[in-house]
């Protein structure tokens, strides 16, 4: 009987001591340590990656739009809209676009890879395909950069109408 319980027993400790160091090597690497001052602190998803310079909210880049939203009327489904929005970077220090999105994969933005100097001008070309597409629409396109705040909106928006097939009058949805 009491080897039965030790057979038991002994792994249930190891798996409490495995679960144990787990949750302290999640807790190193979720910290730094600053050895000179001995203080730690704790890394969040907004902590610059290594290299990366912090900037203060007054010196952060700034992402100033010439037009937030287009208006691109209507359209046939089917047909391919382009549309450019420019930008300035009106702030104090390079502005660096980390990522430009859109919920669907109808509406494909191209953005800048490379810093926008402050003071110069960039685009981020977005383009929407209407194919399956009826009615109004409304696109954004989330932006992602080193500006305060961190993301910014563009949206394209306007109606498609229906598309024709040549066997059985207009589509449906």
């Amino acid at each position: 009987m009491k080897k039965s319980r030790i057979f038991y027993f002994v792994p249930a400790i190891a798996l409490m001591s495995l679960l144990a160091c787990n949750d302290a090597k999640k807790q190193v690497a979720d910290s730094t340590t600053n050895e000179a001052t001995g203080s730690t602190a704790v890394a969040t998803s907004a902590a610059p990656t290594p290299g990366e310079k912090t900037v203060s909210a007054e010196d952060a880049p700034v992402m100033t739009f010439t037009e937030k939203e287009f208006d691109f009327g209507t359209i046939k489904e089917g047909d391919v809209v382009t549309h450019v929005f420019k930008f300035t970077n009106s702030g104090k220090t390079p502005l660096v676009i980390q990522n430009a999105s859109a919920p669907c994969g109808c509406t494909v933005p191209d953005w800048p890879k490379t810093p926008i100097a402050p003071g110069a001008s960039g685009e981020i070309n977005v383009k929407f395909n209407s194919k399956g597409k009826s009615g109004l629409q409304n696109k954004p396109v989330t932006i992602v950069a080193n500006t305060q705040p961190d993301v910014s909106t563009v949206t394209l928006k306007g109606n498609v109408e229906p598309g024709v097939s040549a066997m059985n009058g207009p589509m449906q949805k």
